[in-house]
C-alpha cells in the first residue's frame, strides 16, 4: 500500500490517548499462561505482534477470553500443546520468538517456531547460544528461524552479554524460571526491565544488582495488570510537535518506565519544551501524561548507555536530527542493523531521498540540521514499521508531498496511528 504524506494543515493541537504498550502486552500474555488461575489484563495492544504472541499461547493450550477492555487468561500454570510438534507462528514478532524459545526450552515437549520473511532473516544466535549453555537444544537454519526447540531439563547459568538487549536478557530469565539453583544475566548496559518488574509483581524470585538480573525457580501467580500507553509509539508525537511550528499537544497514559525514556532526554538535551503531568504509579511501571510544545533543536551526540533505553526510537530521532540545528551523531546503536531492516542503513538512504544531509557510520549515523526537506519522491519502509512511521513524520514537513510505499507495515505496532494524528491536526 502507498501513502501520500504532505503539510496538509497549520499544525498539531490536541490531546491524545498513547495506545497500550507493546513490550508489557507480549509479557503481560506470556506470564499470565505461566501462572495457574485466571489473570485479566486491561488495554491489551491491538497491533499485530502481541496479537501473534496471544495466538501462540493459545495454540499451546491456553484459554483466553475478551470482554469489553479485559483480556481473560485462565491456566493450569503449563502449556498443553494439541500435538507433540507443532509451527507456532509469531508473524513479525523477534520479541514473540525470542521469549518464547527461553520458555518453551525447559518444557516437557518439542516445539517449532517459525516466522514472516522479515523475522525469518533476524538473528536468533544470540539466544540460542546461551540457551545450549544451559542445556538446551535448539536446530535452527544458519541460526535463524525456523526454531525447532527439543524440551528438556535445563541448567543454571551464569552469562555475560556483549549486548544490552532486553529480549535475550528476558529469553534467559524466563528458561531460568523453571530451572533449579539461580540463573544470572549480565549486560553492559541496563536494558528495558519490564520483564523483572512484571515477574516480581508475579511472585518470582528476582533479584537485580546493576547491570545483573538474577532468578531462582518460581511459581507464578496470576494478577490483573492494566496496560500504560507505549512511548515508543508516543515518540512519533513527541517528534513531530517539536518540529512542526505553533504546536501544542498533550499525550495522555503513557509509561515512563526510566529504562525506556531515553528519547525524552535526548529531547530536553537538544532543547525541547516538554513536559510530564500527573506522574504517577500503575502496576509497578511509572505512568504520566506528556505535553510537547514546538522547539527550536540543536544537535548532540547520542551514544553509550542511552542507547538500550532508545534503540527503538532511533530512527524517528533520526527525523527529528534533520530538523535542528548543527550536528547530531547517533554512535553505538550497530544492534539497529540487526531489526525488522537494517534500520542503519534504511534511515540513512530513505532521508537522503528527502533531501536530509545524513551519513551512514558502522554503528549509527551523522545527521547535518536544518538543511531543509524537500519531498516529491517515493520512499521504502523495508517491512519495518518504525521506518513507516518515521517516514510519515518526515513528509509532515516536507516541501512538497511524499510517498510511503508499503506503509500498511504500521498495522504490526500501530493500527491507529495515521487516525490518531488526523484528530490533532488543525
Amino acid at each position: 500500500m502507498q501513502k501520500t504524506v504532505s503539510k496538509d494543515f497549520k499544525y498539531l493541537k490536541g490531546e491524545i490517548n498513547i495506545p497500550s504498550d507493546k513490550s508489557i502486552s507480549h509479557r503481560a500474555v506470556m506470564f499470565s499462561s505461566l501462572a495457574k488461575g485466571k489473570s485479566v489484563i486491561r488495554n491489551f495492544s491491538d497491533g499485530a505482534d502481541p496479537k501473534s504472541t496471544l495466538e501462540v499461547c493459545q495454540g499451546l493450550g491456553i484459554s483466553t477470553e475478551f470482554k469489553n477492555n479485559e483480556l481473560i487468561i485462565t491456566s493450569s500454570g503449563k502449556f498443553t500443546p494439541q500435538k507433540e510438534v507443532y509451527p507456532y507462528h509469531c508473524g513479525n514478532s523477534g520479541t514473540t520468538m525470542r521469549l518464547m524459545t527461553g520458555i518453551l526450552a525447559g518444557q516437557n515437549f518439542d516445539s517449532v517456531l517459525t516466522g514472516d520473511e522479515s523475522l525469518s532473516s533476524r538473528p536468533m544466535k544470540r539466544i540460542i547460544e546461551p540457551l545450549s549453555l544451559m542445556g538446551a537444544k535448539i536446530e535452527s537454519d544458519n541460526f535463524k528461524a525456523p526454531l525447532k526447540i527439543y524440551g528438556r531439563e535445563l541448567n543454571p547459568i551464569y552469562y555475560v552479554s556483549k549486548i544490552a538487549s532486553a529480549q535475550v536478557k528476558s529469553c534467559i530469565i524466563l528458561a531460568g524460571l523453571g530451572v533449579d539453583g539461580i540463573t544470572s544475566f549480565t549486560e553492559p548496559y541496563v536494558s528495558r526491565n519490564h520483564t523483572e518488574l512484571m515477574l516480581k509483581a508475579m511472585g518470582a524470585e528476582v533479584n537485580v544488582k546493576n547491570t545483573t538480573v538474577s532468578i531462582h525457580k518460581s511459581e507464578l501467580s496470576p494478577i490483573n495488570i492494566e496496560i500504560c500507553g507505549d512511548i515508543s509509539s508516543a515518540a512519533y508525537f513527541i517528534v513531530a510537535a517539536l518540529i512542526i511550528p505553533n504546536s501544542d499537544i498533550i499525550l495522555r497514559n503513557v509509561g515512563l518506565n526510566p529504562t525506556r525514556t531515553g528519547i525524552l532526554d535526548v529531547v530536553k538535551q537538544m532543547g525541547a519544551d516538554i513536559e510530564i503531568l500527573d506522574e504517577k504509579e500503575i502496576c509497578g511501571e511509572k505512568v504520566g501524561d506528556i505535553r510537547v510544545k514546538y522547539s527550536n533543536l540543536k544537535g548532540c551526540i547520542i551514544s553509550g548507555e542511552i542507547i538500550p533505553r532508545l534503540i527503538d526510537e532511533i530512527p524517528i530521532i533520526a527525523v527529528l536530527a534533520t530538523q535542528a540545528y548543527g550536528t547530531t551523531t547517533i554512535k553505538d546503536a550497530q544492534d539497529l542493523r540487526n531489526k525488522e531492516s537494517d534500520r542503519i542503513t534504511a534511515v540513512v538512504t530513505e532521508l537522503k531521498k528527502l533531501g536530509a544531509d545524513i551519513e551512514e557510520t558502522p554503528d549509527g549515523m551523522i545527521i547535518r540540521g536544518k538543511n531543509g526537506l524537500i519531498g516529491d519522491v517515493e520512499v521504502e519502509t523495508y517491512h519495518d514499521h518504525r521506518l513507516a512511521m518515521s517516514l510519515f513524520v518526515a513528509g509532515l514537513v516536507c516541501k512538497k508531498e511524499i510517498y510511503i510505499n508499503g506503509f500498511e507495515w504500521v498495522n504490526i505496532s500501530f493500527p491507529t496511528f495515521e487516525k490518531l494524528f488526523n484528530t490533532l491536526k488543525l
